[in-house]
C-alpha cells in the first residue's frame, strides 16, 4: 500500500497508548505514519484524515455519506466496535472502501456491567450513597431490596454477550428465560434456560435484559404497544444500543408504575446527546433548539430526574482487558488488509 498514513479518531490517551504498542508489534505496519486524534470524526474533522489510506473510528462517528466522500485516499474503515450502525455500508461499497469491525470483545465485560446495573437497582446501591453523601443521613427508610435468588430473568439476544449474562445469572440461582429470533438450542441446554416468545418474557420476567444488536428489526422493541406486557414492578436493563427503546415508552412505564426500576448505559440519539449535554439545563423553549433537539433533551431529563431509572454514559465495555481486545483485533484487521487478506469485513 503506497499511502503510509493511518488516522484513528476517538483514541483516547490510554487507547492510544495500547495502539502504539501494538503497531509496533506488526511488521506489515512498519513504515505507516499513525495519526491519534481524541476527537470524533466528522465533518469539522474529516479533512485531518483527508490523506489518510485508513481510517479508525469508534461509536461517536457517524460515517455517512458526506464524510465517507471527503475521504478519496481512504482504502480502509475499521471500526473500533462490533456494531456498524453509525457507518453507511451501502455508501462505502460504492466507493469500494472496505469496512471492518471487531466481532467480539468484552462479552463477558458487557455481561458483568449488565449486573452492575441490576444490583445497583435492587439493592438501591446508588440511592443509599447519594443519602449519605448529598443528605449525610444514614436512615434506611425506603432502601429495602430484593434477592436475586429465585427469580426469572429474562434475556433479549442470546449471542455472546447474552449467553454470558445467563451463565451469571444461573450462579445466583435464579430462573432465566430468552428470546431471540434465532435461538442457540445447544446453548439453552447447556447454560439451563428455555425460550419463550418476547410476550411471554415481558409477562413472566421480574428483570428483562437487552442484548441484541441494533437493527431495522430491533427498532423500539421495547415500545408504547408492548411496554404494559411487562410483569408490574419488573426492572429494564438496556446495555445494547438506546435505539431498541422508545424512550417515551420506558418513561411512560416508568410514570405508570409498570417499571419498578430501569437501568440504561444507553439512550436514544446518545450520539447527539452528547453533543447537546450543555443545553439540558437550558429553557427548552429557547428559539434556537429545534423542535426534535428540544424533544430529545426534554426526554432525556425526565429520565434523568426520575429515581427509578439508574443512567451510565455507555461505559459497559469500558474496561481494560475489553480495549486491550478491541486494539488486538483492530491492528490484526489492517495487518491483514495489508497482506491482501479479509478479516472481520463487513459484507
Amino acid at each position: 500500500m503506497e499511502n503510509k498514513k493511518i488516522t484513528f479518531f476517538e483514541a483516547g490517551e490510554s487507547e492510544e497508548k495500547c495502539l502504539r504498542e501494538e503497531l509496533q508489534k506488526s511488521s506489515e505496519l512498519r513504515g505507516f505514519e499513525p495519526e491519534f486524534i481524541n476527537q470524533k470524526l466528522n465533518k469539522s474533522t474529516v479533512r485531518m484524515a483527508v490523506d489518510s489510506g485508513i481510517v479508525s473510528v469508534f461509536i461517536n462517528s457517524t460515517v455517512n455519506k458526506d464524510i465517507i466522500e471527503d475521504l478519496p485516499k481512504t482504502k480502509l474503515l475499521v471500526t473500533r466496535s462490533t456494531g456498524f450502525d453509525h457507518i453507511n455500508l451501502a455508501c462505502a461499497a460504492k466507493k469500494g472502501l472496505k469496512v471492518s469491525n471487531v466481532p467480539a470483545y468484552g462479552s463477558r465485560t458487557v455481561a458483568e456491567y449488565a449486573f452492575a446495573l441490576i444490583l445497583g437497582l435492587s439493592r438501591k446501591t446508588l440511592e443509599a450513597s447519594h443519602r449519605i453523601k448529598e443528605d449525610h443521613s444514614f436512615d434506611v427508610y425506603g432502601l429495602m431490596g430484593f434477592n436475586l435468588q429465585g427469580k426469572t430473568l429474562g434475556i433479549v439476544g442470546t449471542g455472546r454477550i447474552g449467553q454470558n449474562v445467563a451463565k451469571i445469572a444461573r450462579g445466583f440461582d435464579m430462573n432465566v428465560i430468552a428470546y431471540d429470533t434465532f435461538p442457540n438450542n445447544a446453548a439453552a441446554t447447556e447454560i439451563g434456560f428455555k425460550y419463550v416468545s418476547l410476550d411471554e418474557l415481558l409477562a413472566q420476567s421480574d428483570i428483562v435484559t437487552l442484548h441484541v444488536p441494533y437493527c431495522k428489526d430491533t427498532h423500539h422493541l421495547i415500545n408504547k404497544d408492548n411496554i404494559s406486557k411487562f410483569k408490574r414492578g419488573a426492572l429494564l436493563i438496556n446495555t445494547a444500543r438506546g435505539e431498541v427503546c422508545d424512550t417515551e415508552a420506558i418513561i411512560m412505564g416508568v410514570e405508570k408504575k409498570i417499571l419498578g426500576g430501569v437501568g440504561l448505559d444507553v439512550v436514544e440519539g446518545e450520539r447527539n446527546l452528547k453533543e447537546e449535554s450543555g443545553k439540558l439545563f437550558t429553557r427548552l423553549t429557547d428559539p434556537v433548539l429545534h423542535p426534535e433537539q428540544a424533544k430529545r433533551l426534554s426526554d432525556y431529563r425526565k429520565l434523568m430526574r426520575m429515581p427509578e431509572v439508574f443512567i451510565t454514559p455507555h461505559i459497559a465495555y469500558y474496561t481494560i482487558e475489553a480495549q486491550n481486545e478491541i486494539v488486538k483485533t483492530t491492528i490484526e484487521n489492517i495487518s491483514a488488509f495489508l497482506r491482501g487478506e479479509e478479516k472481520n469485513i463487513i459484507k
